[in-house]
């Protein structure tokens, strides 16, 4: 067992890269059910039905859509376990436990999408339900961090500042997009409920949230620019890219009431927005490529990019 994982520590990184794009994927795939009026496909859970766990034909192509997210899930289970075991081999701390919180998301993010599907797709348990989808990508984003990135010393208080204000108001957009999804016309199903907010209220909100997400960013790279750090600024500017990118699709969107596929774009770049503010979070953090996990599996004493 101990030979097999040390193996399989030979591809931490790659797995780590497949779990970020499993948790993305998943994201974009879980938006298609709800965009096709799936997500009371399957109408029950953890069933398919009360008397069987797989669709029958009479539930039709609603059924088959989602019934088929629902196996993705044992996809992205495989690729977190593997992740998990391939940081265990590496013998590296931190590694195994960002890689073991990602794969104990997952578990719960099938309890939260079955009371999602319990209650009728109620938007507000719909919007949890996105929500950890975030907070698992940005784990993922952390065990990246770990396994490979920049030597840098730690950013000084004002980017640092920053930095986590951005993370911050990101997590404000995040929340009120999902708002906006629950208050808009793609409940998941026709006899969904809606959260009874004005879609033109909440989505102006939403809006000002992500001026002030562009403005901390901006603020973010201009600092980083002229204090010379060089990773920070490099991934603030791709965050602010992501950030522009939304926001024109976010618009655009909305003038033309919502098209389906405008809308998937739209929650691909969410996951996107999540995974970049991450990383901008993690990079005025210290980090020492010495102590990255490393495919011989020599003990790693210490993270190698450190929490203040």
């Amino acid at each position: 067992m101990t030979d097999l994982l040390h193996r399989l520590s030979r591809y931490l990184w790659p797995l780590a890269v497949a779990n970020l794009l499993a948790n993305i994927g998943i994201v974009v795939t879980g938006g298609a059910v709800r965009l096709t009026g799936s997500g009371l496909g399957c109408p029950t859970w953890p069933r398919c039905t009360d008397s069987s766990y797989v669709p029958h034909g009479e539930l039709g192509v609603h059924g088959a859509i989602e019934f088929g997210n629902r196996m993705l899930t044992f996809a992205l289970t495989a690729v977190a376990i593997a992740c998990f075991l391939a940081a265990l081999g590496a013998r590296h701390r931190r590694a195994t436990r960002l890689s073991f919180v990602v794969g104990l998301g997952i578990p719960l993010q099938a309890v939260i999408g079955g009371i999602t599907v319990l209650t009728d797709l109620n938007p507000w348990i719909v919007s949890g339900h996105f929500l950890l989808s975030m907070a698992m990508i940005m784990v993922c984003v952390a065990l990246l961090d770990e396994l490979r990135s920049p030597d840098r010393p730690a950013a000084p208080p004002l980017p640092r500042a920053l930095a986590w204000a951005t993370l911050a108001v990101g997590w404000v957009v995040l929340y009120l997009g999902t708002v906006v999804t629950g208050a808009g016309p793609h409940a998941g199903d026709t006899e969904s409920p809606r959260n009874g907010l004005s879609p033109s209220t909440v989505s102006h909100l939403h809006a000002y949230a992500v001026y002030a997400l562009v403005a901390l960013t901006v603020a973010l790279l201009v600092v980083a620019l002229r204090g010379g750090h060089r990773w920070l600024a490099t991934v603030t500017a791709l965050v602010l890219l992501v950030e522009v990118l939304q926001g024109v699709l976010g618009w655009v969107q909305y003038w033309l009431d919502l098209p389906v596929a405008l809308v998937a774009l739209h929650m691909l770049g969410a996951g996107l927005l999540a995974a970049g503010l991450a990383r901008a979070a993690l990079a005025v953090l210290p980090h020492h490529a010495a102590l990255e996990a490393r495919p011989d599996a020599e003990q790693q004493a210490e993270s190698a990019t450190r929490l203040p």
